[in-house]
């Protein structure tokens, strides 16, 4: 999806963990979120600003799919799914209340379920509203991103296949 076709706010779906948000859009991008707290300035805003608001957006790479958004019962796990006759994927986003480690974080997990599927993953967070610079550190499994911000907030991208 172009970034600057704003997707409509019923595209979208919900996470949370009790301190923050995030929402989810169909396509799979993480269009806005506040982190670390519901009061923080945000770090995705691409719903406000696709150009300069940042997003974190993980999609397979299949042509003409059909989206489909559902949360696993009684939860806050949110299941974006992708269909197509070249393959079936799937995104499982969630934030724990109480992760395995301190700190919030939002989980993301990928799959293909049928089909030999590739996927793009983009992640420009913008922070303290787009007007912080950051660095970025890249090793095999993970990506650092450091504000310049007042607030020296930190995100950290990690995977368990090479980004």
């Amino acid at each position: 999806m172009n970034h600057l076709n704003y997707p409509p706010i019923e595209n979208h779906g919900v996470i949370g963990n009790l301190q923050t948000v995030a929402l989810v859009s169909t396509d799979g991008a993480i269009d806005f979120m506040c982190f670390p707290s519901f009061d923080s300035p945000s770090v995705f805003a691409a719903l406000l600003d696709g150009e300069k608001g940042g997003r974190f957006q993980i999609a397979p790479l299949i042509a003409e799919a059909r989206q489909k958004q559902l949360y696993l019962p009684d939860s806050n796990i949110l299941l974006t799914r992708f269909l197509s006759a070249d393959g079936v994927a799937e995104i499982c986003d969630f934030m724990p209340v109480e992760p395995p480690w301190p700190g919030p974080c939002l989980l993301r997990q990928v799959k293909a379920i049928r089909g030999d599927l590739h996927f793009r993953l983009v992640c420009a967070p913008r922070f303290d509203y787009a007007r912080a610079t950051h660095s970025v550190e890249s090793k095999k499994n993970e990506v650092v991103f450091r504000s310049a911000g007042p607030d020296r907030l930190a995100l950290r991208l990690a995977s368990s296949v090479p980004l």
